[in-house]
């Protein structure tokens, strides 16, 4: 990566070029631990569902759950309680927003739909974007339930 800047005092120039390409695909651990068949191992998640799984935990996770970085994750809960209403959704849909542009350099163009299921007590979400490397739009569908 290079970098170049324009002053008055110089006259040099500073731009960023990004390396795009990438040979190494990305890998995740599944979090339920499924063992493969045959060689009687964890089975490894890569590339998309890789970056899925990230985006799904990043979504999921609760401020003070991670013990070295306390204020990781979007914090749905301290909302589940909240009056069913546009501005329930919406700070929802900027929580979760947040969370991923913060935390996810992976993706970009996200999109994030709710809808209130308040007579079953849940939100359904659905969160869109694109992978950066690979050029390919996902949708990721997380759902979040109040227990009364």
């Amino acid at each position: 990566m290079s970098t170049q800047t324009l002053t008055s005092d110089s006259n040099v120039i500073r731009s960023k070029s990004v390396l795009v390409s990438r040979t190494q695909p990305y890998s995740d651990l599944d979090l339920s631990l499924t063992l493969h068949p045959d060689f009687h191992d964890i089975v490894p998640l890569t590339d998309i569902d890789a970056v899925k799984n990230a985006v799904k935990n990043l979504v999921l996770t609760n401020f003070d759950e991670r013990p070295f970085n306390r204020r990781l994750g979007s914090n749905l809960r301290a909302l589940l309680f909240e009056p069913a209403d546009k501005f329930t959704i919406s700070a929802l849909r900027q929580y979760i927003k947040l969370v991923l542009e913060q935390h996810e350099p992976r993706i970009d163009q996200i999109t994030i739909q709710i809808q209130d299921n308040s007579d079953e007590n849940r939100y359904d979400i659905t969160v869109g974007f694109r992978v950066i490397s690979i050029d390919v739009e996902v949708d990721v569908y997380v759902y979040l339930i109040r227990i009364r």
